[in-house]
């Protein structure tokens, strides 16, 4: 059966696959009960992904040309009767083929090794979740229970669309003591900054806009822009963050529509933006009047002396979007994140909050309250850095071990909750997680974190945050056994 592609038509891939062989069964090339190659075996064929050609086998088996078992396993189902090949003469629906295809291609590798954080079966150094250890669960149900008691007259499990206004003032408060002076009506509320980004590309972003970014990066944010019809300008990074050299030239040729930073402690390479570089964004976004998206989550999770100030900190004249979440040293499941900005993108969000949130979560914005006003979080970002502290010591100590015996590299890391790990020439983190994962370990490969994706293979991030210290030794225990029998081979 040979197909070819025509990449210059218009007509989608999956619908160009599904033609040629309904002609092919119409011209008698291909007969009643034919088996068709495997999914991955035509996508391999084609150079197209798996999931365009499912769609395409979707829609032949939606008008019951094709019948198929265990999954993958197709055949010809062509010049039987209507009553045989349609019983209730009906067409179902290709659900493959009803889904968008920039969703229907969306890589979840991350998702998935993300989901096995929570799974009893594996020690997890995947997952970018905060420690549990400072807040104990009988100081969370107190919480819990004087916030409803002391709601009042307040209208349960409702806040206003920017967010709650006791919250927000003390989030002012807060920002005032990391050296960001603003408003109250400066101030969104969400969930995650997920959420948030999302939000900026929907409410600013049009198909084909440019967003300039670090060529290595969180796959949460990649993948948001390209879902939103954004273009990604990788730009290269070192120690010190991306690399500003010569980023006005790639403004002037890419026009991009946002510079996206994690400034501090980044995802997923642990690297804290140098105060020059971070002056020369705040200078292009002036000279160029482009805005500047700042993920800044993980600037007060240090273990050393406080970090640079922000870019949002320097930023006079409005440019900066800043985005900060507390998902890194909160309660673990409390999401609560906000945005910083013009009084005119707060006002749209909000609009946008009524459209398509309607309820915020009113829970968690009440514990994120009784924590600040009470100054609790503020107690317990100290206990954080400390517990995080003792535990990035914990699995540097073992990986200065493996670096010696295997020739591993990193580099610890001043703040933030990830290590950034190379490995060796000729071995990939794909295989050395395959091994991790059959003896009850995950990590993220490093690939996951390159938008191009053909890069990435000999790194990996572990997290030493949500994971207890004896598990961490379980889990370096494991990792170093999966080295050992590589270096054997």
């Amino acid at each position: 059966m040979k197909l070819e592609i025509n990449r210059n038509d218009k007509t989608p891939v999956y619908m160009q696959i599904a033609g040629q062989i309904k002609n092919m069964l119409h011209t008698g090339e291909l007969t009643d009960g034919y088996m068709l190659p495997s999914e991955r075996t035509l996508a391999k064929e084609l150079g197209v992904h798996r999931n365009t050609v499912t769609r395409a086998y979707g829609e032949l088996k939606s008008e019951g040309l094709l019948d198929s078992s265990q999954g993958s396993c197709y055949r010809v189902r062509f010049g039987r009767s209507a009553e045989d090949n349609s019983p209730d003469r009906r067409k179902n629906v290709n659900w493959e083929a009803a889904v968008k295809q920039e969703y229907d291609e969306f890589i979840s590798d991350f998702d998935e090794l993300y989901s096995e954080s929570f799974d009893p079966a594996y020690i997890s150094f995947a997952g970018g979740v905060a420690a549990r250890e400072p807040y104990p669960p009988e100081e969370i149900a107190a919480v819990f229970e004087e916030m409803f008691r002391s709601s009042g007259d307040k209208a349960y499990f409702y806040v206003p669309y920017q967010g709650d206004p006791e919250l927000i003032r003390e989030i002012v408060k807060y920002m005032a003591s990391i050296g960001i002076r603003t408003k109250p009506s400066n101030i969104q509320i969400f969930s995650e900054n997920n959420q948030a980004l999302d939000f900026i590309l929907q409410l600013m972003l049009s198909p084909g806009d440019g967003v300039i970014v670090d060529e290595v990066m969180a796959s949460d944010v990649y993948r948001t822009i390209e879902l939103a019809g954004g273009k990604l300008i990788t730009v290269p990074s070192d120690e010190h963050g991306m690399i500003t050299d010569h980023l006005d030239k790639v403004i002037e040729t890419s026009k991009p529509k946002f510079i996206y930073v994690d400034s501090s402690f980044n995802n997923p390479k642990g690297t804290v933006l140098s105060l020059e570089r971070r002056r020369k964004i705040l200078e292009l976004s002036y000279q160029y009047r482009i805005p500047v998206i700042e993920d800044d989550e993980s600037s007060e999770i240090y273990y050393g002396e406080r970090p640079l100030p922000s870019i949002k900190s320097m930023d006079h004249g409005d440019n900066v979007i800043y985005m900060y979440s507390f998902s890194l040293n909160m309660v673990p499941g409390i999401g609560v994140s906000f945005v910083a900005a013009d009084r005119k993108i707060i006002e749209q969000f909000s609009n946008m909050v009524s459209l398509r949130v309607a309820n915020p979560d009113w829970a968690a914005q009440m514990v994120m309250l009784q924590y600040m006003k009470k100054g609790i979080f503020q107690e317990r970002l100290a206990d954080f850095r400390s517990i995080c502290k003792s535990k990035r010591d914990r699995m540097c100590r073992r990986l200065d071990q493996l670096a010696g015996r295997y020739g591993l590299q990193y580099t610890k890391p001043e703040g933030g909750v990830y290590l950034w790990v190379k490995l060796p020439e000729h071995m990939d983190s794909r295989d050395l997680l395959r091994q991790a994962q059959k003896k009850g370990l995950t990590f993220m490969p490093g690939y996951v974190f390159f938008p191009r994706k053909q890069m990435g293979a000999r790194y990996f991030r572990l997290n030493f945050s949500y994971p207890t210290e004896e598990e961490i030794e379980k889990g370096m225990d494991i990792l170093e056994d999966c080295l050992c029998n590589w270096h054997k081979k």
